[in-house]
């Protein structure tokens, strides 16, 4: 365990100079970065909270005693879903007691100064810290697009370290903070992707589910995709990889920030590795992303990470003004969702039978009808976490494949863009 060298502002924090909720944060920040053989701390721009999402009681007696000895966050900060649609919160299947828990979760992280975002893209928020910054993120998708798509610097901050760093404005010198841990180690070479399977949406989760569970945390850099990428595509990149490894960063040669080229993003080094992706390889990364087989669907949800504006276009060209067959979910941040309503892009959904779910999401909160089925998703990370969290069967498909599905009430697959 390092020593970590604390500033004298540091000290007093630790303390308790500025009030017992921010010595108890300083002082578990300190031994965090000692165990992360840190040196000393780094101050931070911004947080984003992920510990405002309930999974048990003690998480609701960690932030009320945070609030309750007068913490306020020192930084701004964003909140990531809570367990609740506070907009339609009859959506949510809890018995009075939890729904009150996870209230007073909620409540107590806005009463520390947090904004009551909800949203685990708070980037879709305008919370977009500049490139080089050092910022401390919660949830495992926001950090990789933090680190891989901003270009600021984050390691994955879990609960409750998160509020920690937000109540100090500190971090641990360690990790993706540092700049010899950011550039690429190996290099992922797609060109043997058809063009049709690289222009596709459908690809970029897919794509990520590959990349975390055949890397793990390993920082790589794909080269032969299509210039400029669109920030929905690295978003569904960076949370399939997040949720199926440990991905806090990857790079995209000639799309991301620190990869003008596959060069510079391996700081002028040789790759320790080079994998050439090939059909076979990503047809089986999307394959594995599914549990159930068979034409059965019992329901779509979207919105992992949350729908962004574009998003809900794509979806309502592609919907075509048609009704669906079955339950349609799509979750979004409540940022998106007043901007979408302002302009009436909400009307045709709601009247097709679409339910849009703000401040949470159905992988994370009974929403979904009980008794269990099969949903069909255009999310890596939805496809990961269903079957555990939901107790539904998921097949995972584009976008494309998820609307024609849903108006035809059974499963349907471009199976040739796989070919």
């Amino acid at each position: 365990m390092a020593t970590v060298e604390l500033s004298e502002h540091e000290r007093k924090l630790a303390r308790g100079e500025a009030g017992p909720a921010a010595g108890l944060a300083m002082r578990v920040v300190a031994e965090t970065a000692g165990w992360l053989g840190a040196r000393r701390l780094l101050p931070i721009a911004s947080a984003h909270i992920d510990g405002c999402l309930y999974h048990g009681d003690s998480g609701v007696e960690f932030a009320r005693r945070l609030a309750g000895e007068g913490a306020r966050v020192a930084v701004p900060t964003t909140l990531n879903v809570g367990a609740l649609d506070l907009i339609h919160p009859e959506r949510v299947r809890a018995d009075p007691d939890r729904r009150a828990m996870i209230k007073a979760q909620m409540d107590a992280y806005v009463a520390m100064g947090c904004a009551p975002t909800w949203t685990c893209a708070p980037y879709q928020a305008g919370h977009r810290p500049a490139a080089g910054t050092d910022v401390a993120w919660g949830e495992s998708n926001a950090v990789a697009f933090c680190n891989s798509v901003l270009g600021a610097r984050t390691n994955r901050y879990g609960d409750f370290l998160d509020i920690c760093c937000a109540l100090t404005a500190r971090a641990p010198d360690a990790g993706l903070h540092r700049p010899e841990n950011r550039r690429a180690r190996v290099v992922i070479e797609t060109a043997a992707l058809s063009s049709a399977l690289r222009d596709a949406d459908a690809l970029y989760p897919a794509l990520g589910a590959w990349l975390g569970a055949e890397l793990g945390e390993t920082v790589a850099v794909i080269d032969g995709l299509p210039a400029n990428l669109a920030e929905d595509r690295l978003k569904a990149l960076g949370a399939a990889a997040a949720s199926e490894g440990a991905v806090g960063l990857f790079h995209v040669a000639g799309s991301t920030p620190e990869a003008p080229d596959v060069d510079a993003a391996l700081g002028g080094l040789p790759p320790e590795r080079t994998i050439a992706l090939t059909p076979a390889m990503i047809r089986a990364a999307r394959d594995a992303l599914s549990t159930a087989a068979g034409d059965q669907l019992d329901a779509v949800a979207l919105g992992s990470p949350h729908f962004s504006l574009l998003e809900f276009a794509a979806f309502e060209r592609l919907r075509a003004g048609q009704r669906f067959a079955v339950p349609v979910y799509i979750c979004t941040g409540r940022g998106v969702l007043a901007e979408l309503e302002a302009a009436g892009g909400d009307e045709g959904m709601r009247a097709a039978g679409v339910v849009i779910v703000a401040d949470t999401c159905v992988v994370v909160t009974p929403i979904l009808p009980a008794g269990g089925g099969v949903v069909m998703t255009s999310s890596g990370k939805f496809a990961h976490y269903t079957p555990a969290n939901t107790g539904y069967e998921v097949v995972y498909g584009g976008l494309a494949d998820c609307v024609e599905s849903a108006i035809k009430g059974s499963i349907e697959r471009d199976e040739a863009l796989w070919n």
